[in-house]
């Protein structure tokens, strides 16, 4: 995946209404600053244009524009204290720097600029000093696409109350297979959907060669639904995951000389997860692709592993679910998708090699629901045959989560928030992949 050049850095909406005090000798608000203080124009603007300015700016999807200094300073301290407490940028990976192509983050030095600003009473400084403002593509960050599909109709998003996962299908019509390169979610109404997940739901239309995963079907063996319980969507299984949007997702570009073949008659399946404002409206949601020229070097396939068998007793404050995937041929892992709802809190993927060594690849510690990232490897994992990847999930079912909707329940995997999933959605390419 190609990773672009833009961070998104959203300060929470529990932080909007601290406001900075200045400190005594520091710098009034359009007063020369100090020796040594960092100033907004000179100092904090290029950082803050560099890593938060694609989410916050007019029209985007973060609370607030970060592009002014008039606009920035009033959230000073909302920023210094979601920087100091880790919650932006909003990355959740545990790995050394560089690790992920997608990877969000400030250096030591940037964030140590903004800190110093904040504390020293955040001055302007001289305007002449900012640089720039940046560029921002016009319509679609892939460019233009190739095809654009759209939901059918608009669909009406209530005002308030809690609104279930709703599942819209699109076909493509494609009466030949494509290459995929990129795919792009574009909502309708950034303010109200949450998040987008795409799929692709398609039979194979030839063989492709011989396979590199065996899936542990024990363990997705999807569970009975019990009475009356709203009907999952068609067979219940997502199909092969293309593409997510979430706040500070980017849109999935696939490295050069791969792309995902898309079989004829397919049909999109997207999960919409819509969040009431207090004010309805309405959504259509589109997705953008575009295509190769001509069948690449190398075929990322798509595919996913979970684990429907689990219970989440109630009031738990811990409990871990693992699923795995054997390798069976050599294969090359692009990237790792972790998924659970909002009783997730972390996630650990180790692949254990023929000889019984184990490596931790992926390390999630605290993962966030509201942050639906695909962790792209910078290098690729080249597994050897014979190897095994388990993903294990941690949950916490108890009053202490405050995101849990309830606590006095078991809970078992379901399509719903309120409801459960361990799920991996998984690039790969076998090491020598048909054209």
């Amino acid at each position: 995946m190609k990773a672009l050049p833009v961070v998104c850095v959203v300060v929470t909406a529990t932080a909007l209404g601290a406001m900075l005090w200045t400190p005594a000798g520091a710098a009034g608000q359009y007063g020369a600053p100090r020796a040594n203080v960092p100033t907004f124009s000179r100092d904090v603007a290029p950082i803050l244009y560099k890593n938060c300015t694609s989410c916050h700016r007019p029209g985007e999807i973060a609370p607030m524009s970060l592009l002014t200094y008039k606009e920035a300073r009033p959230h000073a301290r909302a920023i210094r204290a979601e920087i100091r407490d880790g919650n932006m940028p909003p990355w959740h990976a545990d790995a050394p720097h560089g690790t992920f192509l997608n990877e969000r983050g400030l250096t030591d030095a940037e964030r140590d600029v903004l800190i110093r600003w904040v504390s020293n009473g955040a001055p302007e400084g001289d305007p002449k000093d900012l640089p720039a403002l940046p560029i921002y593509p016009e319509g679609w960050a892939i460019g233009q696409p190739d095809v654009v599909f759209e939901m059918a109709e608009a669909y009406a998003i209530p005002a308030e109350g809690v609104i279930e996962y709703e599942y819209f299908y699109v076909p493509t019509n494609f009466t030949e297979a494509r290459w995929l390169k990129a795919i792009e979610v574009r909502p309708g109404n950034r303010e109200l959907v949450h998040h987008v997940l795409v799929f692709y739901k398609a039979k194979p239309d030839a063989p492709r060669g011989a396979p590199v995963l065996r899936l542990n079907r024990e363990q997705m063996a999807l569970p009975e639904r019990p009475p009356g319980a709203r009907p999952p969507r068609e067979d219940g299984i997502p199909g092969r995951l293309l593409a997510t949007y979430a706040p500070g997702t980017n849109p999935q570009v696939f490295p050069e000389g791969t792309a995902v073949r898309l079989e004829p008659g397919g049909v999109l399946e997207l999960q919409m997860h819509y969040t009431a404002n207090g004010t309805p409206g309405t959504d259509r949601t589109k997705v953008g692709m575009i295509f190769a020229k001509e069948p690449p070097a190398s075929e990322v396939r798509v595919t996913h592993f979970f684990n429907t068998t689990f219970t989440l007793p109630a009031g738990a404050a811990e409990t871990r679910v693992d699923a795995d995937v054997a390798f069976v041929a050599d294969g090359i892992v692009w990237g790792i998708f972790p998924h659970t709802h909002v009783r997730g809190k972390k996630w650990e993927y180790v692949l254990e090699l023929p000889d019984g060594t184990r490596k931790t690849v992926l390390s999630v510690p605290r993962y966030d629901f509201n942050w639906q990232t695909y962790y792209m490897f910078r290098e690729p994992l080249r597994v050897p045959a014979g190897s095994k990847l388990v993903s294990s999930a941690w949950y916490d079912n108890s009053p202490g989560n405050e995101s849990n909707p309830d606590p006095k329940i078991d809970v078992k995997w379901g399509d719903q928030t309120w409801e459960e999933m361990q799920y991996t959605g998984l690039l790969f390419s076998p090491v020598s992949a048909p054209r």
